[in-house]
């Protein structure tokens, strides 16, 4: 099992969080991982992407030509990597931003309304969570316990009221998927 995956985004919609997300829970269960960043000129606003592999073998390059996956935060994301998604691949798309469909019958396609479903969770910040309950709902690649844990390790303290937020947004973006 491999999974190459290139997040990608406005700096601010949390790309780079879903990364370190999964890396760090690919290391919980014990997998071999990877993560890239790439920042644009500015950190909110600006272009970022990350790349995450995350195999059972060992990993012999951090750089993906031809993703597995892409998770595509915005309109410019589309198109600098869709074209890149290897033949039977997926791509994870917020729908709420990204009017685009894909019109490649090699891929599969998951629409995921993020931004709108942040909204109606209240907090805007929430939508790369949405999206990585997408993800790993759709792929399998982690344990969605596994990712409900890091929820609860991440949010501590005066933040451990945003665990419940956060586990929402994460339970909405696998019924996207699920449905």
């Amino acid at each position: 099992m491999k999974h190459e995956v290139i997040l990608s985004g406005f700096g601010g919609q949390g790309v780079m969080s879903i990364g370190k997300n999964l890396v760090e829970a690919g290391v919980e269960e014990d997998l071999q991982v990877s993560w890239v960043p790439s920042y644009g000129p500015e950190m909110r606003g600006g272009t970022a992407n990350c790349t995450v592999i995350i195999s059972d073998e060992r990993i012999g390059s951090p750089l993906v030509e031809h993703p597995s996956e892409i998770v595509v935060m915005n309109r410019a994301a589309l198109a600098k990597f869709g074209p890149q998604v290897q033949p039977g691949g997926t791509i994870f798309i917020n729908s709420s931003i990204v009017p685009d469909t894909v019109d490649r019958s090699d891929v599969q396609v998951h629409y995921v309304p993020c931004d709108d479903i942040a909204r109606e969770l209240g907090n805007s910040k929430v939508s790369n969570m949405v999206m990585l309950g997408a993800y790993v709902a759709a792929t399998k690649v982690l344990q969605v316990k596994t990712i409900e844990n890091m929820i609860h390790e991440m949010f501590t303290g005066k933040k451990a009221k945003l665990v419940p937020l956060n586990m929402d947004a994460l339970q909405r973006g696998i019924a996207c998927v699920e449905r």
